[in-house]
């Protein structure tokens, strides 16, 4: 069986949509974590973060991409946070190879800047979180096999 490529990276980057033409490029499944949390839920992920917070959140994303990582032969697109908790790392150098997509800062804030569908951006200083959030991960993104 061939492994899953999971991709990881900081919101905007591209994940859904590269993950979705690569897979029908290599005629592979497609499976973003965010999409199949908020169908689980029956809920939006800001429905999410308000009603129960992050913590619950990440915790749900972790029990989906567990499912989807099961079903191997896949592309995956993960949530932005996923690939900071080491269980989820384990979990996909386990099932996977994990492909970082590694973007500047320019055009991460052109691609999010006008989605209010961001949690995490939710503050009074939405592109300094940015910045913040990406200065936090990159160095965790960088243990990606690609």
């Amino acid at each position: 069986m061939r492994r899953n490529i999971v991709l990881i990276g900081m919101m905007g980057a591209g994940k859904t949509a590269i993950g979705g033409e690569l897979a029908r490029r290599l005629g592979r499944p497609f499976a973003d974590t965010d999409v199949e949390i908020e169908r689980a839920a029956t809920m939006t992920i800001p429905e999410i973060f308000a009603r129960d917070g992050e913590e619950f959140f990440r915790a749900r994303e972790s029990e989906v991409l567990g499912r989807v990582l099961a079903l191997g032969d896949s592309i995956i697109s993960t949530g932005g946070g996923a690939w900071l908790r080491p269980e989820n790392r384990q979990r996909i150098a386990q099932n996977g190879v994990a492909v970082w997509l590694d973007c500047d800062i320019e055009t991460l804030w052109h691609r999010v800047r006008q989605r209010p569908t961001r949690p995490l951006l939710q503050t009074p200083d939405p592109r300094g979180t940015l910045e913040r959030l990406l200065a936090e991960r990159a160095p965790v993104y960088a243990l990606a096999d690609i």
